[in-house]
């Protein structure tokens, strides 16, 4: 019996909003309507990250995938300073927003239970 082994991929992506506040803050107005002229598909800040679907039939797939998506969002929202551990409050913004992006585009029960465990602020 062949079985097929299918993959797909979501892209992790840079939120636009994280974008706006930075160039808002460097170069003022001027950043706002570069940012707005920005569109929705512009990809260019995204990185692909492929997983198997039947892997998220378990608690550990979906822990895996996890991890890889927050890594991607680690890439596409790296760190502003020398030191990693010291994150500004729009590089946390970002990376967050990109995660939940993702999890949210491959709507998955079991990957959901694990980003809303994962993101509880106690």
């Amino acid at each position: 019996m062949n079985t097929i082994e299918s993959t797909r991929q979501v892209r992790v992506v840079r939120p636009k909003i994280t974008l706006a506040m930075i160039l808002c803050g460097v170069v003022g107005a001027a950043g706002i309507g570069a940012v707005s002229a920005a569109t929705p598909d512009d990809e260019s800040l995204s990185i692909a990250v492929k997983y198997d679907p039947q892997a998220l039939s378990t608690q550990e797939g979906a822990r895996v995938l996890y991890r890889k998506l927050v890594r991607a969002a680690e890439e596409v929202c790296p760190a502003t300073s020398a030191s990693p551990h010291l994150l500004s409050p729009s590089v946390v913004e970002c990376r967050a927003q990109s995660v939940a992006r993702a999890v949210f585009k491959i709507n998955n029960p079991s990957l959901v239970a694990v980003y809303n465990t994962s993101t509880k602020h106690g």
